[in-house]
């Protein structure tokens, strides 16, 4: 499989997995996901910086300034105490999904079902 799209509602707990790992600014958040996923998924500036923003809005991230790798001011983005509460709700939710799909998807016809 190459690369894969974002499901609706699926980068908000990407972006906040991400940020369990230390605060980052934007570039850092993307490149942690390309890295972690071998490349299979790429979040755009277009997508990751409105995220970012409304997880900010939420009280889910914290931001600041500071100077990244390049010595370049940059916002820096932390995930909060209800971040990681929303991150873990959101993290159970997906197990059960995905166990509830890989139900539908393991099942097999009765024996002599058409």
């Amino acid at each position: 499989m190459d690369r894969m799209e974002f499901v609706r509602g699926t980068l908000d707990v990407v972006v906040l997995k991400a940020l369990t790992w230390g605060p980052k600014h934007g570039y850092a958040v993307s490149r942690w996901v390309a890295d972690t996923t071998d490349g299979r998924l790429d979040i755009g500036e277009g997508a990751l910086y409105p995220a970012l923003h409304r997880l900010e809005r939420k009280g889910f991230v914290a931001s600041e300034w500071g100077l990244s790798e390049n010595n370049r001011q940059a916002r820096f983005y932390r995930i909060t105490a209800a971040g990681r509460r929303q991150l873990a709700a959101e993290v159970s939710a997906w197990q059960e999904y995905v166990e509830t799909f890989g139900r539908v998807l393991g099942a097999t016809p009765a024996p002599g079902a058409a």
